[in-house]
């Protein structure tokens, strides 16, 4: 039996109607990650807590460029 396919979403942290769009998917025990624009390209796999952190970085805006 093949697994099903990950049901993607667009992130809360996407703009609406912009072009910078990201999806996210739970596949297995990680968070996926991949750009809406090219949904066959690369996807990003995170554990759990990788994602915990990814998302409080972006919370607190820590990873703003100067």
């Amino acid at each position: 039996m093949t697994p099903a396919a990950p049901t993607w979403r667009k992130s809360s942290h996407s703009q609406g109607g912009g072009t910078e769009c990201v999806e996210v998917a739970q596949v297995s025990d990680k968070r996926a990650v991949r750009d809406s624009k090219d949904p066959a390209g690369p996807v990003l796999s995170l554990t759990p807590g990788a994602w915990t952190s990814l998302l409080s970085t972006i919370k607190t805006g820590a990873h703003d460029l100067p």
